[in-house]
């Protein structure tokens, strides 16, 4: 009986680090890809003092100069549903994970803009 949960244990202690290698890290993100795939973020994100009525009004968030794995982690929260918003939902399902890096790259690179008067 030892021999054998020895075994298992040794097993175990050689796969379980494989499978954490094996799922790997996320893409890393190409600001200049990201630059190219902004459309459906500007609509709402890109304009000052945006304020949406759907589904609830708010002001919209600025998006540039934010971090760029608190982009990252939202657009994936949004894609899981982890994150409710109906808009951002529909558009974050059909982001790939890596066009979430690229868009995070991008913003995160970008300069926060702020009105002026």
């Amino acid at each position: 009986m030892i021999p054998a949960m020895f075994f298992r244990l040794a097993a175990a202690a050689f796969l379980f680090p494989a499978l954490a290698c094996a799922q790997g890290s996320p893409p890393a993100g190409d600001a200049a890809a990201g630059s190219q795939k902004t459309q459906m973020c500007v609509g709402c994100h890109g304009i000052t003092g945006w304020r949406t009525a759907f589904p609830e009004v708010y002001m919209v968030p600025k998006l540039g100069g934010r971090h760029e794995a608190f982009l990252a982690k939202a657009l994936q929260q949004y894609r899981s549903g982890a994150r409710s918003h109906p808009s951002m939902r529909a558009i974050a399902t059909s982001l790939s994970d890596k066009d979430i890096a690229d868009l995070a790259a991008y913003y995160a690179g970008a300069a926060a803009k702020t009105a002026s008067k």
